[in-house]
């Protein structure tokens, strides 16, 4: 068997290792868990929340992208059987399906593990701006305001201090070496 085929076999067979799959219903629970501790719960969806986002983002950066956007996805569908915000069945693969798929971004970056989170973290902010410009906005905002603005305050809200709990978080992972033992 050519190297080449034996880089894919290894590759097509990762997300069949009982270890990974353990790592991935682990931590997929441990973030399900974590997103239930709201700090600041959104009215419409959304929150801010005792780092609920790192341990698919910790995952991404262990695993590689693969494991972590089918972690995402994971999450994602669990998130939306908790919360069924639901408008639109498009509204619902972009924003629980994509908006937590992103996650898996953050394996692009695995020696700059807070870049990558940022990354991730903000690549949800686009997701759910661009739902709540489309799906949410002509609902909730009002009429005279401009939907992509209604939406960037409104994700921008909890997905910013989301964002910096989650950077603070993966920080100090990393500076206490809690990352490099792990990966």
């Amino acid at each position: 068997m050519s190297k080449v085929n034996q880089v894919k076999l290894k590759n097509q067979s990762k997300l069949k290792s009982t270890q990974i799959l353990a790592e991935i219903a682990i931590f997929t629970a441990l973030a399900t868990v974590l997103s239930m501790i709201k700090f600041y719960p959104m009215p419409q969806g959304g929150a801010v929340t005792l780092a609920s986002m790192v341990p698919i983002i910790l995952l991404s950066l262990r695993r590689g992208p693969k494991v972590g956007i089918v972690t995402g996805i994971l999450y994602g569908t669990i998130q939306f059987m908790l919360e069924l915000y639901v408008i639109d069945p498009f509204q619902v693969v972009f924003e629980y399906i994509g908006g937590f798929a992103v996650l898996g971004f953050a394996a692009f970056f695995p020696n700059k593990p807070v870049f990558g989170s940022t990354l991730a973290i903000t690549c949800k902010f686009l997701v759910h701006l661009i739902a709540g410009a489309v799906w949410w906005a002509p609902i909730y905002a009002p009429s005279s305001s401009n939907p992509i603005i209604y939406s960037t305050i409104y994700n921008g809200s909890y997905l910013l201090p989301e964002l910096v709990i989650s950077g603070i978080v993966v920080y100090l992972l990393y500076k206490r070496n809690v990352l490099k033992a792990y990966l």
